[in-house]
């Protein structure tokens, strides 16, 4: 673990994602307690929009999306178009998986991965027709080592003249192979250039594994975000084994589970950017609490030892029912 860097910018520095909140099912933990029954688009949409609403009047000025979060694009679109000026707010999406579930909460398949030249196209258009003229960084969606994304030429090139446009071009990975994912695609370059100038990974005190491949990234020059940083859950519902760390930590902070590890993120030197993934506004607030906690190096120290084996951190992932 790093030694302790004090959140600096505050909330400025944390950013708000709508996978939970985009379509109805997700696997976050507390799902079932955090939306309602109904969870029809309406509903949904309306949800996005009270977060966002929010998320901007707290400060928050990051907000990240993807083709796959069902219908998070529209209705963070709509949202844009309704809002008026939002001076300062940066959107990244990301491409690469298609949704798939047809707003149902359990199918038999959410998304579908696919880092091909066409389906980069379709979605890029998809993307476009809806935030065309806010989209600020569009990302590859959880790209792994074992992706043709890495090694696509054609691609390459066809990222390179959407960078041109002035859209940054990013990767989101994941999997227990993410710093072997973010050293391959900062090694990417386009007539000379580095391609990918934004990094998305999942990073938080039981999955840091990624932690000096972003500092890396950090150094050469890319902004770094960090997703998940409350482990789908794990590290904001209570539990047993984690609380024996979390609570005493959480006590002596003066704050809760959820914005404790966050906060922990924060700390990091290479964590430009942290996102909360809440499904309500009080989930939102507690979060963005993070941005106040400090915490020492003895603090930090006790968080490393919740650390697990990548292997195993990503197999309990995968286990999470859809809620």
């Amino acid at each position: 673990m790093a030694a302790p860097t004090p959140p600096a910018s505050g909330v400025r520095r944390m950013g708000l994602g709508l996978a939970a909140v985009g379509r109805p099912g997700y696997i976050t933990l507390g799902r079932d307690r955090d939306l309602p029954p109904d969870r029809s688009v309406a509903a949904l949409r309306q949800r996005v929009h009270d977060l966002l609403d929010a998320a901007y009047a707290a400060g928050v000025r990051r907000i990240d999306a993807a083709r796959s979060y069902g219908r998070a694009e529209e209705f963070l679109a709509d949202w844009l178009a309704g809002a008026g000026d939002r001076p300062g707010l940066v959107v990244s999406s990301k491409w690469g998986y298609t949704y798939t579930a047809d707003w149902q909460v359990h199918a038999e398949a959410h998304e579908i991965k696919d880092h091909g030249v066409a389906t980069y196209e379709r979605q890029l258009a998809e993307t476009r027709a809806l935030l065309d003229g806010h989209l600020d960084v569009y990302q590859i969606h959880s790209l792994t080592p074992d992706s043709p994304a890495l090694t696509d030429a054609d691609l390459h090139r066809r990222l390179a003249e959407l960078a041109a446009t002035g859209v940054t071009v990013g990767a989101s990975v994941s999997g227990p192979g993410q710093g072997e994912a973010i050293r391959a695609a900062l090694a990417v370059e386009v007539d000379g250039r580095p391609l990918f100038r934004s990094v998305q990974a999942t990073w938080n005190v039981l999955e840091p594994s990624a932690g000096p491949a972003l500092a890396e990234a950090h150094a050469a020059g890319c902004t770094v975000m960090v997703k998940e940083g409350v482990a789908n859950g794990r590290l904001a519902v209570p539990d047993p084994e984690l609380d024996r760390v979390l609570l005493p930590l959480a006590e002596a902070a003066g704050t809760t589970r959820d914005a404790l590890a966050l906060a922990a993120a924060l700390h990091q030197p290479w964590a430009d950017v942290v996102l909360s993934g809440a499904a309500t506004v009080d989930q939102l607030t507690s979060n963005l609490r993070a941005a106040d906690v400090h915490l020492s190096a003895a603090a930090l120290d006790a968080l490393s030892a919740l650390a697990e084996p990548p292997a195993a951190y990503w197999a309990h992932r995968s286990a999470l029912p859809w809620h």
